[in-house]
């Protein structure tokens, strides 16, 4: 495993890929590049069978550089950084922040690449692999990029905080169509990690999620209340949407004080278990204790009502159930 640190101080859990699997990859991709270059090469023969030997020289040099040098820069220019090999075996070529790569990063892997990998046999990129950290060849040293592994085994995702109790239901109404995907990622990323960020870089991130995300429903945020909380709240209230068209609309309603549902779990409801005042899960910190605790979990600030939850329905007494029909009518 690998972090990497983006520019916004947000460390990326990455998994460089392995020398067997980058070996298959680019040994898929020779295969292809080298097919394609005797293709290209007998068709040229034959048109410029006329031509002097100056030109057949010419055309087979650029012949070579289009096919064998810019064909894998195009490819991983507009595939940022999925070859056929790479997509096949999983892997892709990112740049050191974990972000895309461009042309730039491209040309000069292809670049590189061509000495490296064409000239030596593969040698010089095998040791560079094996002495890297990251498994980096000398292409991806210069241009500042890594191959990574896309897919990976199904592990634990990230532990996303559910919203302090006073806020459980409050957003029910919120409109929500219109907030991209891309937003709903970043705004999961941020409270699986803010117990990770420096307290004014995360409030910074907070606050701009939050804009972006009421600037997206067409409400303004509520005044008074902190914008991490916000998103756990819009988040969770999400989740529960996506549970009622799921499961049914009794389900996931009836997991929380909002709309559709009591604020009690349901015998056989579907969707995340309640949580009570004074009981609000905490990720926890590298050495076992709990980590810092947000401030605005435990109790809703001043000025901010908290949202009313609804009793539990009592039990009937003995007394007051119907005994059950049999189907019998007496005799009048």
């Amino acid at each position: 495993m690998s972090e990497l640190v983006t520019g916004e101080a947000v460390a990326l859990e990455l998994r460089p890929a392995k020398l067997p699997s980058r070996t298959l990859a680019v040994l898929l991709d020779l295969v292809v590049l080298v097919t394609v270059y005797v293709v290209v090469t007998i068709g040229l023969v034959a048109a410029t069978a006329s031509l002097d030997e100056a030109a057949q020289v010419a055309l087979s040099i650029a012949c070579f550089l289009l096919v064998l040098v810019g064909g894998p820069i195009a490819v991983e220019t507009l595939s940022h950084g999925r070859s056929l090999g790479k997509l096949a075996f999983g892997l892709r070529v990112v740049r050191d922040d974990g972000g895309p790569i461009r042309f730039r990063h491209a040309l000069v892997r292809g670049a590189v690449g061509v000495v490296e990998l064409l000239m030596t046999f593969g040698i010089i990129a095998c040791i560079a692999s094996l002495v890297s950290a990251r498994g980096r060849r000398l292409g991806d040293v210069f241009a500042g990029t890594l191959v990574v592994r896309e897919r990976v085994p199904a592990g634990r995702s990230g532990f996303v905080p559910p919203p302090p109790p006073w806020l459980m239901g409050r957003f029910s109404e919120l409109d929500l169509s219109a907030v991209p995907d891309g937003l709903w990622l970043a705004i999961r990323q941020y409270l699986t990690r803010m117990q990770q960020l420096d307290p004014q870089v995360g409030g910074a991130m907070a606050e701009r999620l939050a804009t972006d995300l009421a600037a997206r429903t067409g409400a303004p945020a509520p005044s008074g209340i902190p914008p991490a909380a916000y998103l756990a709240a819009v988040v969770q209230e999400r989740q529960m949407r996506e549970a009622r068209r799921s499961f049914g609309g009794g389900a996931a309603g009836a997991t929380h004080g909002g709309p559709g549902g009591p604020a009690f779990a349901a015998p056989g409801a579907v969707g995340p278990a309640p949580v009570r005042p004074g009981a609000y899960p905490y990720p926890s910190g590298p050495s076992g204790p709990p980590a810092a605790v947000p401030s605005w979990t435990a109790q809703p600030p001043q000025g901010v009502a908290p949202q009313p939850v609804a009793a539990p329905p009592a039990a009937p007494r003995p007394d007051q159930v119907d005994p059950p029909s049999t189907g019998f009518a007496p005799p009048a």
